[in-house]
């Protein structure tokens, strides 16, 4: 199936906010090296690239998985399928942090995990951390805890006939986070899962069955729609109680389910214009950009303290730069290869 370039921008977008995120902190040490002030951008919730990368997931995993519906055998083909997908440049990034950590302790801001943190972090269930929060050794790999969830409710559900795999995928969603707000907190892994955040898997499957029926948005629209997210986003930076459980979901989840409804049911057949193309190539290499962009931008910070280069707004620059070329070389040569490695091996 063909990729929606639309989509792929705005997976680009998702990931390149949350490394806007991640290199502030650094750029504050980089500045406070030579005396200057930095004042952190808080245009846009910056996180909330973690918002889109659900809600795209959730249209994604429905959008390529039509072949599937029905179909004997395809909770396994679907299973096999994600998990080439997701582990290979998981488990290297993981291993690479450890492998960092136990070089350069210094350079990591953690504590030295236990055996259970590490196999919990492998096995993509909910632990907690040395630093006291349920994520991962690798902290950004929390966001891929919720992914296997649903990777495995969606599994489940294509078990069922074709019109009950989707309701009943968002039916285990919605029981998990009632349980978690009306009972808890609920002990690991439960509480975990049980985040008003899964909800946005639902609302992105929602938008894919929305496209299946035909919904197309045309012109203007469409994008009225793509600016009414963006002022969500907007909003959402600058109104104060944003960023709490539910009220993240409600600002920055709607502001990505409105990017996503126009990203995903625009028309079809239209050629991309060579920026839209560009931007789109990094959509693809947007989960190495997730995963590969601490190491480039800490990595860059050292040269450029060593280096006596103290302007953070040229760290800044270097950072980002570097994190997109790291991210669509490890695309090409390892994460792309991996994954057809891993589907062979797998039979998916």
């Amino acid at each position: 199936m063909q990729p929606i370039h639309s989509i792929q921008v705005l997976r680009a977008l998702a990931a390149f906010m949350v490394a806007i995120h991640h290199v502030q902190p650094d750029a504050a040490v980089v500045a406070a090296r030579a005396g200057l002030s930095f004042t952190r951008s808080d245009l846009l919730p910056w996180m909330a690239g973690v918002d889109i990368f659900f809600v795209v997931s959730g249209f994604i995993m429905v959008h390529a998985s039509q072949d599937l519906f029905g179909r004997d055998g395809a909770s396994s083909l679907f299973l096999k399928r994600r998990l080439a997908r997701i582990v290979p440049l998981y488990w290297a990034m993981t291993t690479l942090f450890l492998l960092v950590g136990l070089a350069v302790p210094a350079v990591l801001n953690s504590g030295v995990p236990n055996l259970q943190q590490i196999l919990g972090s492998y096995l993509f269930w909910p632990v907690v951390s040395t630093q006291g929060f349920v994520q991962p050794v690798y902290s950004l790999g929390w966001t891929l805890n919720y992914e296997m969830l649903f990777y495995v409710l969606f599994a489940a559900g294509l078990m069922l006939p074709r019109r009950w795999t989707l309701p009943a995928i968002t039916l285990v969603l919605a029981l998990l986070v009632s349980a978690e707000s009306l009972k808890g907190p609920l002990s690991l892994p439960f509480g975990f899962w049980g985040q008003p955040i899964v909800l946005e898997f639902a609302a992105g499957m929602g938008i894919a069955v929305l496209r299946q029926k035909g919904l197309r948005l045309h012109g203007a629209l469409r994008i009225a729609i793509a600016m009414a997210g963006a002022a969500l986003l907007v909003a959402a930076a600058h109104i104060p109680g944003t960023d709490g459980p539910w009220s993240s979901v409600l600002w920055r989840g709607g502001a990505a389910v409105l990017l996503m409804l126009a990203a995903g049911c625009g028309r079809e057949g239209i050629v991309p214009l060579p920026p839209v193309k560009a931007l789109a190539a990094v959509g693809d290499a947007s989960y190495a950009l997730y995963l590969v962009h601490p190491f480039v931008i800490r990595g860059v910070r050292e040269v450029v303290l060593r280096l006596g280069l103290h302007s953070p707004a040229l760290y800044i620059a270097l950072a980002l730069v570097g994190s997109v070329i790291a991210a669509l070389l490890l695309y090409r040569f390892f994460e792309k290869p991996a994954t057809r490695l891993a589907r062979r091996w797998l039979g998916g």
